[in-house]
This record gives structure tokens, C-alpha cells and sequence, in this order.
């Protein structure tokens, strides 16, 4: 897919758009079929995380599963989910206490010294969400961390041969967010198997928008000329 393409399906998403605004700030999602992948196979769960080149738009809540140096430096810097080892044994039991501090977060920081216990109390509930923590030496600074993870999206395939993920929010540029698609696609490629070859098709759209097809004015004047 190429990149006018990708910007081509960026500006017809916000025409639709236009035509029904709304009154929240909504976000480009980019929707990837795949083609070829056996989903009885384990390597067909496809899972890459891509760092953005123009970031996800919109403030990241940050949580942290620490104690001691850890634990000090992330209520330092404001993060109002904190869970200590005590907490980890007590949401293993108390399975609403741990579903209402896991909804305050989008990113969970974990001492990696915490990490098994972390898999063994809340793994069945952060895992399905795409939350599971990302160890982080205590040492290093939060603020070069976050700066990182701000721009980190999640892509992966479930049970079906498909990706979402988001790519920026509508109060960004046209090129930004193109040029954020474009990484994605590029890093699919790169991860699949097959490469290119594996990418059946693309959809982008706002998060209230009907879809558009990355690459079908292409396809429609390829169709146009074999007529």
C-alpha cells in the first residue's frame, strides 16, 4: 500500500466524517485483514507492538505493580493506581477491587522481580486486555519511559485472522496520521511470514465513521482500464 494511498484514505474518512461531526475527540482506527495464517497454529497469533512516529494523540494512564524505589518514583510522578505485592494477593480474591483499578489504566510498569506474581493473580484478567505490565528497571527515569510508551500501540490477532489498533486522533494532521498507518502496515509486513503477500486488506476509520478501504480509488481505476 502506498503512501498516498494511506493519505488518500485518511482525507475520505474525514469527508465522511464531516457529514455527522461529533462532540468528542474521536480516534483513527486502523482495522487489517490477514490472509494465509492457520488460527490452529500458535506463530499464527500474530502479536507486534509499534511505536508511532506521531503518537497516539491523547494522554496514556499510567499504573504502576512496584514497591520500594519503584513504588516511591511512580507516585512521585502522579500515578493514581500504585500495586504493591500486598495488593496483588489481595485482588487475587477481591476480583471487583482488581477490575476497577485495571479500567483507571491503559499502561501498567512492573519491577520485574514482581512479574510471575503478577502472571499468577491478575494474568487471566490483564492478559485478554492487552494490559500485561512491561518490566522496567527501578533506576531508569519514568519520564524517558512514559515518553516511549506514549507513542506505543498494540496490535494483535485473536481468534480471527484480523489486527485493530488505534493510529491518532482526528485533531491531528492528515500526514501524521498517514504516516502512522504507514508504520503499522510497514511493521506488519515485517513481522508476518510472508510479508505483504499476508495483508489481505485495510480499513481505516474514525471511531463514529463508516469504514474506507485503504487503496480503493487504485483498485477502481485498475477495474476502469480492463473495461
Amino acid at each position: 500500500m502506498k503512501p498516498e494511498e494511506i493519505l488518500h484514505a485518511v482525507k475520505k474518512v474525514r469527508e465522511l466524517a464531516a457529514a455527522n461531526p461529533k462532540k468528542f475527540k474521536q480516534t483513527f482506527d486502523l482495522a487489517v485483514t490477514l490472509q494465509e495464517l492457520d488460527m490452529k497454529k500458535p506463530e499464527s497469533k500474530v502479536k507486534l507492538e509499534v511505536v508511532l512516529p506521531h503518537g497516539k494523540g491523547k494522554p496514556v494512564r499510567y499504573g504502576a505493580i512496584a514497591d520500594g524505589e519503584l513504588a516511591e518514583k511512580a507516585k512521585k510522578a502522579g500515578l493514581k493506581v500504585v500495586v504493591g505485592r500486598e495488593d496483588l494477593q489481595r485482588f487475587a480474591k477481591d476480583k471487583k477491587a482488581a477490575r476497577m483499578a485495571i479500567n483507571q489504566v491503559d499502561i501498567f510498569i512492573a519491577q520485574p522481580d514482581l512479574m510471575v506474581e503478577v502472571g499468577k493473580t491478575l494474568g487471566a484478567t490483564l492478559g485478554p486486555r492487552d494490559k500485561m505490565p512491561k518490566p522496567v528497571n527501578p533506576r531508569d527515569d519514568l519520564k524517558n519511559i512514559f515518553a516511549r510508551f506514549d507513542k506505543v500501540v498494540t496490535a494483535r490477532v485473536k481468534d480471527q485472522p484480523i489486527i485493530h489498533c488505534p493510529v491518532g486522533v482526528e485533531q491531528m494532521t492528515d500526514q501524521q496520521i498517514a504516516e502512522n498507518v504507514e508504520k503499522v502496515l510497514t511493521s506488519l509486513k515485517e513481522k508476518l511470514p510472508k510479508g505483504e503477500s499476508q495483508i489481505k486488506s485495510a480499513f481505516l476509520k474514525l471511531t463514529m465513521s463508516p469504514n474506507v478501504k485503504i487503496g480503493a480509488i487504485e483498485e477502481k481505476k485498475a477495474a476502469e482500464v480492463k473495461l
